[in-house]
C-alpha cells in the first residue's frame, strides 16, 4: 500500500473508541473542578455532548433503548447499584429509626402517594391502561442516586451531612429498593389481564414480603462479612491492609449476586451492605478509599449512559410525545413531587427552606431508565412502549435540566443560611464534584 492510500484511509473504529474513551476520562476528571460554582450540571453536558454525537452526519450514532431493552436494562442497573453502593458508604449517621425519621416519612408515605398520584395521572388523563399506569408511577416516583449526587451528603467523614443532603441521599438509596414491588405489581396486572388468573396473593407474599426481606437480610449478612474480613479478622490478614478500594465493588457483586440468586431485591441489598460496611469500623480512613473508587466508576459509567441518552433523544426518542405527555411531565416535577414530599414531612421539626429544597430535588433519572427497561421487558403487551419511553426519556431530561441548572445556586444558599462559607479556602467540594484532595496545588 502506498504512503498517500495510507494515509488517507479511514481510521480504525477501535482507535477512535480508544481516543474517545480517553476524552470522556478526562472530563469525568476536569469537568467537576470547572463546574463547581456556575449553574451547570455535569450530567446537561454529557446529554449535549451525546446530541452533539448523534447530529455528526455518517457518525452512526443512534442508540435506542426499544432496539437494545435487554442491554439498556443491565447497564441501567450497573450504573444504580454502583450509586447505591457509594451512597451507602458516605452517610454518617448511624441507622436508627429516631435519626432516620426523615427518610422513612419520604419512604413510606411521599413514595406510595407519589406512584399514586402519578399512576391516576397516567391513566386517566394520559388513557394509559391502568398496569402501564402503575408501571409509570412506579419508573417515576423514586428519586435517583445516579443523578442526585450533586444535593447528597459528601464523602465520609467529611461533615457534610446536614439534614437536607441526607435526607436526599438516604431516601435515593432506599426508595430504589422500595418501589420494586410496584414495578412487580405492574407486571402482575398487565399478566392478570391476559390470563385472569389470582395475583394478590403471590405478589404480596413474593414480591413483598420475601423479596424485600431477604434483600434487606442479604445486604446486612454481606456487610458484616465483608467488614470482619476487611476490618476485624487477625492483623496481617486485614483486607484494610491492602489499601486498595476495589474491596468495595466485590462487595457490590457480592451482595447484589447473592441476592438475586435467592430472588430478592438486589438494589435494596446493596445499598444495606454499603450501610453495614460502614458500621463496621466507622471512624476508618479505608471508607475513604472505597467511596472515592465507586464514585470515580460511577462518574464514567453514568456519563457513557447520559451520552447514549443524547444520541437516542436527537435520533427520535421524545418524537411520540403529544402536548398532554409535556404537561403530565410538568405536573410530575413541579406538583406532584413537591406535594407529596411536603406531606411525607408533616410533623418533621426543620425550617420551611430545608423541607422546600428536600421537596423540590425530587431528581428523576437513571433508576427510572432500569425500571422502565424491567418493566418492558416482562410484559408481554408492548404497544405502549414506544410512549412509555417518551415520557420517561421527557422526564428525566427535564429533570436534569431543572435541577441541574439550580443545584450550585440552591445549595450554596443553603449553605450560607447554615453558617457554612461554600467559597472558604478550606471547604469541602460539593457532593458528587470530588475533584483532588484538600492539600493539592
Amino acid at each position: 500500500m502506498t504512503c498517500s492510500k495510507t494515509l488517507t484511509r479511514p481510521p480504525d473504529p477501535y482507535i477512535l473508541l480508544m481516543m474517545g474513551l480517553g476524552l470522556l476520562i478526562a472530563l469525568v476528571a476536569w469537568l467537576p473542578l470547572a463546574l463547581r460554582r456556575v449553574p451547570l450540571s455535569l450530567p446537561i453536558v454529557c446529554i449535549g455532548l451525546g446530541m452533539g454525537l448523534g447530529a455528526i452526519p455518517g457518525l452512526r450514532f443512534a442508540p435506542s433503548p426499544l432496539e437494545h431493552p435487554e442491554i439498556t436494562e443491565r447497564f441501567a442497573e450497573f450504573v444504580v447499584i454502583i450509586a447505591l453502593m457509594g451512597a451507602g458508604l458516605k452517610i454518617d449517621r448511624v441507622l436508627a429509626l429516631r435519626s432516620w425519621l426523615i427518610t422513612w416519612r419520604l419512604i413510606f408515605l411521599t413514595l406510595p402517594l407519589g406512584i399514586a398520584l402519578i399512576a391516576v395521572l397516567a391513566g386517566t388523563w394520559l388513557a394509559l391502561p391502568w398496569a402501564m399506569a402503575l408501571l409509570l408511577g412506579a419508573v417515576l416516583a423514586p428519586t435517583d442516586p445516579v443523578l442526585a449526587s450533586d444535593v447528597q451528603v459528601g464523602p465520609p467523614k467529611t461533615g457534610e451531612e446536614d439534614e437536607v443532603r441526607f435526607a436526599l441521599t438516604s431516601e435515593a438509596g432506599v426508595n430504589d429498593g422500595a418501589a420494586f414491588p410496584f414495578v412487580h405489581l405492574a407486571i402482575a396486572l398487565a399478566a392478570a389481564s391476559v390470563t385472569h388468573e389470582p395475583w394478590a396473593l403471590d405478589w404480596l407474599t413474593y414480591n413483598v414480603v420475601w423479596e424485600i426481606g431477604v434483600g434487606i437480610l442479604g445486604g446486612y449478612l454481606v456487610g458484616r462479612l465483608f467488614g470482619w474480613i476487611t476490618f476485624h479478622i487477625p492483623a496481617e490478614s486485614r483486607l484494610v491492609r491492602t489499601g486498595d478500594g476495589l474491596i468495595a465493588l466485590s462487595a457490590i457483586f457480592v451482595s447484589y449476586g447473592l441476592t438475586e440468586v435467592f430472588h430478592a431485591y438486589g438494589f435494596l441489598s446493596v445499598f444495606v451492605t454499603a450501610l453495614t460496611f460502614r458500621q463496621a469500623h466507622r471512624d476508618h480512613d479505608f471508607h475513604k478509599s472505597m467511596h472515592d473508587l465507586i464514585e470515580q466508576i460511577e462518574r464514567i459509567s453514568m456519563m457513557v449512559l447520559l451520552l447514549l441518552f443524547g444520541g437516542a433523544i436527537v435520533n427520535g426518542l421524545l418524537s411520540p410525545l403529544v402536548p398532554m405527555d409535556i404537561a403530565a411531565a410538568l405536573v410530575i416535577l413541579l406538583v406532584i413531587r413537591p406535594i407529596t414530599a411536603l406531606i411525607g414531612m408533616t410533623g418533621i421539626s426543620a425550617p420551611w427552606h430545608e423541607k422546600t429544597t428536600i421537596a423540590f430535588f425530587g431528581i428523576r433519572g437513571i433508576g427510572s431508565f432500569y425500571y422502565l427497561a424491567y418493566g418492558l421487558n416482562h410484559i408481554d403487551d408492548l404497544q405502549h412502549a414506544v410512549r412509555l419511553w417518551a415520557i420517561v426519556g421527557l422526564v428525566v431530561l427535564m429533570s436534569i435540566i431543572m435541577h441541574g441548572l439550580s443545584v450550585t445556586p440552591i445549595m450554596r444558599m443553603l449553605d450560607r443560611v447554615q453558617g457554612r462559607d461554600p467559597d472558604a479556602e478550606d471547604a469541602v467540594p460539593p457532593p458528587g464534584f470530588q475533584g483532588p484532595g484538600r492539600d493539592a496545588d
